[in-house]
């Protein structure tokens, strides 16, 4: 009689089956997880049709805000918490020099007067001021994050969990003006030529044009943690400080918002360099991205 063999899984017992299809189906899920996270963290940063993109500066780790002073000098904060926080310049031809160390998160830079405004988001922390080589306190606040400056004013929001205040410095009087408390999450803060100011609330996804009687109009819902917001001629751009598949949006001046790249990590600050022509800081991928227009909007 010829021996015939019997698969060990079938030889097995009611039991045994059960687990070891629970066992298989939960390491096939497994699998299909770790599959989608790494896509997700490997995934290329795309563009929009008529946008391209490049990477300018690599390697800066927790990369944050970028500004111009005056003088066309460009400043990038490294956002380390613990007092390991820093701002440099960057050279034309790529090297750097810190300029201020010892900080705890610095998120915001502001081009203010004849220097820039940074400020500190881990706890209570002076706004710092550096002109004339020298580096003055402004005032503190809780948690800062973003900061923008009109020529005159700058203008502050708090990131607190729905305590934060969108705040007023003026610096010759050194008056402090709450114009907004109660706010979830408070990140972005942008002020557009004609002297309209906008906030993001990454607590509720949305983007906000303050109103001076209180009742502040939801400009743009529904986004995926709303980070840092700078407004132009061209209109408001917004970038998500989500750590995956995070966006960079134009608010355009006819009111349509468009998408022009996608796939970011922790999207951060937006600097302007000319019509069409940007930097993005992206930190979770630590770099700073340069990203154009190529084709000009149809009329």
């Amino acid at each position: 009689m010829p021996f015939t063999s019997t698969p060990s899984f079938a030889r097995c017992g009611p039991t045994a089956r059960k687990l070891r299809l629970v066992a298989l189906a939960f390491a096939g899920t497994l699998a299909g997880a770790l599959g989608f996270f790494s896509w997700q963290h490997l995934y290329p940063v795309t563009a929009a049709e008529g946008w391209s993109y490049s990477v300018l500066v690599d390697a800066v780790p927790s990369v944050s805000a970028l500004v111009r002073d005056t003088q066309g000098v460009l400043y990038i904060t490294q956002e380390l918490k613990d007092e390991r926080g820093s701002v440099f310049t960057l050279a034309a031809d790529g090297s750097r020099k810190v300029v201020i160390d010892g900080l705890s998160k610095p998120d915001g830079l502001a081009a203010l007067l004849d220097g820039v405004v940074v400020s500190q988001e881990a706890g209570d922390h002076p706004l710092l001021w550096l002109h004339g080589g020298k580096l003055e306190a402004l005032f503190s606040g809780t948690n800062v994050e973003g900061v923008a400056s009109d020529g005159r004013f700058l203008f502050v929001i708090e990131d607190r969990a729905g305590d934060g205040r969108l705040l007023r410095f003026d610096p010759q009087t050194r008056e402090v003006s709450v114009l907004r408390d109660g706010l979830s999450a408070g990140e972005g803060v942008a002020v557009c030529p004609n002297g309209e100011l906008f906030y993001a609330e990454k607590g509720k996804g949305s983007v906000k044009r303050w109103r001076a009687g209180g009742l502040d109009e939801v400009l743009v819902g529904g986004l995926n943690a709303p980070g840092f917001l700078m407004c132009d001629d061209e209109g408001l751009w917004i970038t998500e400080d989500a750590t995956h598949q995070a966006r960079l949006l134009l608010l355009d001046s006819r009111g349509s918002l468009q998408v022009l790249l996608r796939h970011l990590r922790s999207a951060q600050t937006v600097l302007p360099l000319a019509p069409g022509h940007l930097l993005v800081a992206e930190q979770g991928r630590g770099r700073v991205l340069e990203v154009r227009r190529v084709r000009k909007p149809s009329s």
